[in-house]
């Protein structure tokens, strides 16, 4: 099982940056509400706090599929289980 200690130095900092941006959209979203601001523009940095999410998701499964591949050894069969199992994780 991949944890986060296996992830890349310079990976790991790249998915801390991304979150950090996150949790600031996140904020300013909470901010944006308590100001009444207008319904669209809320919905509008929901869809890219969405995006935002969702991008760090993919990065992330990226890097589990790539450990997955690499360590893999002969069963290929539970990489291809383990990997489409995240795959599904992130669509949802």
């Amino acid at each position: 099982m991949i944890t986060a200690q296996h992830i890349d130095v310079a990976q790991k900092a790249a998915i801390a940056a991304r979150l950090k941006s996150i949790e600031g959209q996140a904020r300013g979203l909470q901010r944006m509400l308590n100001d009444d601001r207008n319904c669209l523009e809320i919905i509008d940095q929901l869809a890219a706090l969405r995006g935002a999410t969702q991008a760090v998701a993919l990065q992330a499964l990226e890097v589990f599929a790539a450990h997955c591949l690499r360590e893999s050894g002969t069963d290929q069969e539970q990489v291809l289980v383990q990997i489409l199992g995240a795959i599904s994780r992130v669509i949802r």
